[in-house]
């Protein structure tokens, strides 16, 4: 089979199963309105969860350290790209959530790859939650480590799989909010058992970071649990892009030498870290308490209306709440549905999740506003 046929096949496959992705293209995508070829849509897709990528203080603060630094790193940080914008956010980052160390990554895929890369010698075990995000599950898959997989958010099969003997290391690596069920790691109880193991916890907290615990601390603030490694992501609550891993000093030092994707990768823009530090600000200020307290009670009104409804969404919390449909097909109906009264919502289909659960993930955000958490169940109703 030539390249062409091959290509040309799994195409067909992902079409004739309703699974073939696409990208739309927006001239605005977070915040409360999503606008597409001039129309405006209420927007329950977008991950920007306390409607702070559209913040003045952060704009400003990108402006400000474009006109200082110009609007690119011009290399890597082991180059020339590590500037005082830099240095000032990772120093932010380790005091606000308790870690000696914090080294800045591109993107937090970049940041789960380098590390799990980095650790992993063919003696070690990754032993990770089946539901983990797909840049963790591919970086064990591609380590010389042995990946096994625990059953979602069960420590106790995670600690019959930590229980085998091996020879080498074991890593655990788990999610503080899960992107797309939207519930959160039982991470009290897997820190325990992996300490009980002598492993290390490694902890990607991209959708919990800033909106939940004190002073938006995360999942791990929630749990009271310091885990020995945190991923951080900066696209969602924080409102921009990037990522960050908080650890050791000796796992820093280590990482600094043989991370690649920190090596080898232009670092991101000394405006974006600017901005970023300005994020956190907020987030930790009394403003960014009060966001928070909005985006709960707006999940608190959802949830109460979808229950009302008996609408299949599932136990979440968090800003995620996914309605599982089942079909493919019957998802893409419903997302056009509401596309067409005006609500824009992303329909998964597999493979980003198991066969059989496509959804409609809607995510809430601390720019809407309860009359549109109204429209999107009236809409829903409607679409049943």
């Amino acid at each position: 089979m030539s390249w062409q046929q091959r290509i040309d096949e799994a195409l067909a496959a992902r079409r004739q199963a309703d699974a073939l992705r696409t990208r739309q293209c927006v001239d605005q995508g977070a915040g409360r309105w999503l606008i597409r070829d001039g129309q405006r849509y209420r927007n329950f897709s977008s991950n920007d969860y306390l409607g702070l990528s559209q913040h003045p203080a952060l704009i400003l603060a990108w402006q400000q350290a474009a006109e200082k630094y110009g609007v690119g790193s011009g290399g890597s940080g082991h180059v020339s790209g590590y500037t005082l914008a830099h240095q000032q956010l990772e120093a932010g980052l380790a005091d606000w959530l308790g870690y000696p160390r914090a080294l800045l990554f591109i993107s937090g895929f970049a940041a789960n790859q380098a590390v799990i890369a980095a650790l992993g010698n063919k003696d070690d075990r990754i032993v990770a939650d089946r539901l983990s995000h797909a840049s963790l599950l591919e970086a064990a898959n591609l380590s010389p480590a042995a990946l096994r997989r625990f059953a979602h958010n069960d420590a106790t099969h995670l600690a019959t799989l930590l229980a085998k003997p091996i020879g080498g290391e074991q890593l655990v690596v788990t999610e503080g909010v899960f992107s797309m069920d939207g519930d959160s790691a039982p991470l009290a109880d897997i820190a325990r058992v992996t300490r009980q193991a002598n492993g290390w916890l490694m902890v990607d907290d991209a959708h919990g970071i800033g909106v939940c615990g004190d002073e938006g601390r995360g999942s791990c603030d929630v749990h009271q649990i310091t885990p020995d490694i945190l991923i951080v992501t900066f696209g969602k609550g924080i409102g921009v892009s990037g990522a960050a891993v908080l650890c050791s000093a000796s796992l820093a030092n280590y990482l600094t030498q043989f991370a690649r994707h920190l090596i080898y990768s232009t670092s991101m823009p000394p405006a974006q870290a600017a901005a970023i530090s300005a994020s956190l600000a907020v987030i930790r200020s009394e403003e960014g308490a009060q966001r928070r307290h909005k985006l709960n009670a707006l999940i608190a009104q959802f949830r109460a209306g979808a229950k009302a409804q008996n609408l299949a969404v599932t136990a979440s919390d968090s800003a995620i709440q996914p309605l599982i449909v089942g079909e493919n097909s019957r998802t893409l109906e419903l997302a056009a549905q509401l596309r067409a009264h005006g609500c824009w919502v992303t329909a998964i289909r597999p493979p980003t999740v198991p066969p059989g659960t496509a959804r409609l993930r809607l995510t809430l955000t601390a720019a809407h506003e309860p009359e549109d958490i109204e429209q999107l169940l009236e809409i829903l109703h409607d679409a049943r």
